[in-house]
Formats: C-alpha cells, sequence, structure tokens
C-alpha cells in the first residue's frame, strides 16, 4: 500500500475502536493519534489538524492518502483502500 493512513482516535470512542479493528483484521498498517492522551500544545496542534480535516471534530477522523473519512464508514473505507492500491 502507497498511501499513509493515519486515524484520528479517542480511546472512549466506540466508533474508534470499531475502525481500528477493521483495519486490524485486514492487516493495514496505519498511524493512530489518540488526542484524549495529548495535553498542552501538542493537543492544541493536533486538534488543529483535525479541525482542518473535519470542521465538526468527530471521531474517528480517518486520512487514507488524500480522502478524509469521518466516522467508522467501512465502505468508504474499502474504496479509499482499494483506490490507493492501483
Amino acid at each position: 500500500m502507497d498511501a499513509e493512513i493515519k486515524v484520528y482516535a479517542l480511546t472512549t470512542c466506540v466508533h474508534c475502536k470499531h475502525a481500528k479493528e477493521f483495519l486490524d483484521e485486514k492487516h493495514i498498517p496505519y498511524e493512530c493519534v489518540h488526542v484524549d492522551y495529548l495535553t498542552g500544545e501538542e493537543r492544541a496542534a493536533v486538534m488543529d489538524v483535525v479541525r482542518k480535516l473535519n470542521p465538526s471534530l468527530s471521531f474517528p477522523t480517518i486520512v487514507i492518502g488524500n480522502k478524509v473519512i469521518v466516522g467508522f464508514r467501512r465502505d468508504e473505507i474499502e474504496t479509499a483502500l482499494g483506490a490507493c492500491n492501483k
């Protein structure tokens, strides 16, 4: 897979958990940023990034290549993963 995948998540979010489990089951490497573990300037900087990607600041916010998926949307994730493999 050529695309970098990043998941912005909260540790208490069930939808975030399902999204990570889905990627794990498919053996898709990704970077996960647990926003609720961050503090201070680091947290503020990550929140600014998420706000630009997803103005509603909801989680998970998943970035696959140049595609942003808000929430655990299995079909959209599969489509984005498929597009990255071409």
